[in-house]
């Protein structure tokens, strides 16, 4: 029996982030629809529904191009590695009592593990391209994802001090006395800001301005290697927004309903607030983006982690 639902479990897991991410496709494109006063998709299936397959349709028929100037194994391998880094920090993530795919003692770490990893695909993309939009895109990423990842480690420190531990499960059962976004709303405010620059989405898209990059570090790609940039940026925000839920937000926890209805509405909630973010708010320069980071947020950051620190010493 626990045979099977080690079987069970991570199937499930994957089956549903996969069909989320396709979801968003045309959640986002309705929704920015709905706030621009625009109709959306609305003409393959009933409001638009069929839409994401006839995407995948057109992409999966596409030429396949991979440009003779560019580093070929390097150049197929980048796409991939963005989705299996996105997919495998799901692992650690606790959708309900029971429903996780590994109970890791260090969950968080492995999440922030997972995280730095998926830089790789974004610089392999761009440099293997041998194109200076794609490189330039890829430079942007690195240094832009390198430098927010800074800021999201010190944000959940804070609340790995209130729980006592970096395991999700653990961190979910300490917040029954109180949501932690309460007590770390600095830190929560900082790892929602490190999340938007970690899934390089708007305001934070620099690495693929178009009106600067062409599309930045993914501009020689096209077909499913396209579309695997794409579903990995998709899966990412899912992964954020679940993160969010889990360390600040009480995770699974709520009355009446079952865990993982709860987990599923809060999730729900944040990706709608990131596609609002895309909707409302202009793409800053370069350099205010990263003089904003090492200006502002790692001192908040910092005072953040310290006057928690000093707040559970005093209380011991």
């Amino acid at each position: 029996m626990n045979v099977l639902i080690g079987i069970i479990v991570p199937l499930g897991i994957l089956f549903s982030v996969l069909t989320v991410a396709a979801g968003l496709i045309w959640l986002e494109r309705r929704l920015l629809a709905f706030w621009q006063d625009r109709y959306g998709p609305n003409r393959v299936g009933a409001y638009g529904l069929l839409q994401p397959l006839a995407d995948a349709i057109k992409l999966m028929f596409k030429e396949d191009w991979v440009p003779p100037f560019s580093d070929k194994p390097v150049f197929i391998l980048a796409p991939i590695v963005i989705v299996i880094t996105v997919v495998l920090a799901f692992a650690v993530i606790p959708f309900a009592p029971g429903i996780v795919v590994i109970d890791l003692n260090v969950g968080l770490l492995f999440f922030l593990g997972m995280s730095s990893l998926g830089v790789y695909s974004v610089v392999l993309g761009g440099w293997a391209s041998n194109s200076k939009y794609s490189l330039l895109g890829g430079l942007r990423a690195s240094a832009q994802m390198l430098s927010y990842e800074v800021f999201m480690g010190i944000s959940v420190m804070g609340v790995v001090m209130m729980a006592g531990s970096f395991n999700l499960g653990d961190i979910i059962e300490a917040q029954r006395i109180g949501w932690f976004w309460i007590p770390q709303f600095f830190g929560m405010v900082i790892f929602i800001i490190a999340g938007l620059a970690e899934t390089r989405r708007l305001p934070f898209d620099l690495p693929e301005a178009e009106s600067e990059l062409v599309a930045g570090f993914h501009t020689e790609y096209s077909g499913m290697k396209f579309g695997l940039f794409f579903v990995g940026e998709y899966i990412g925000i899912t992964l954020v927004s679940a993160m969010i839920v889990t360390l600040y937000f009480g995770g699974w926890l709520g009355p009446f309903l079952p865990p993982i209805v709860w987990f599923t509405i809060k999730t729900f909630l944040f990706i709608c607030g990131f596609i609002l973010l895309r909707a409302a708010m202009p793409r800053p320069r370069y350099d205010q983006l990263m003089s904003y980071g090492w200006k502002i947020l790692l001192p908040i950051a910092m005072a953040n982690l310290l006057i928690t620190g000093a707040l559970l010493l005093r209380a011991m």
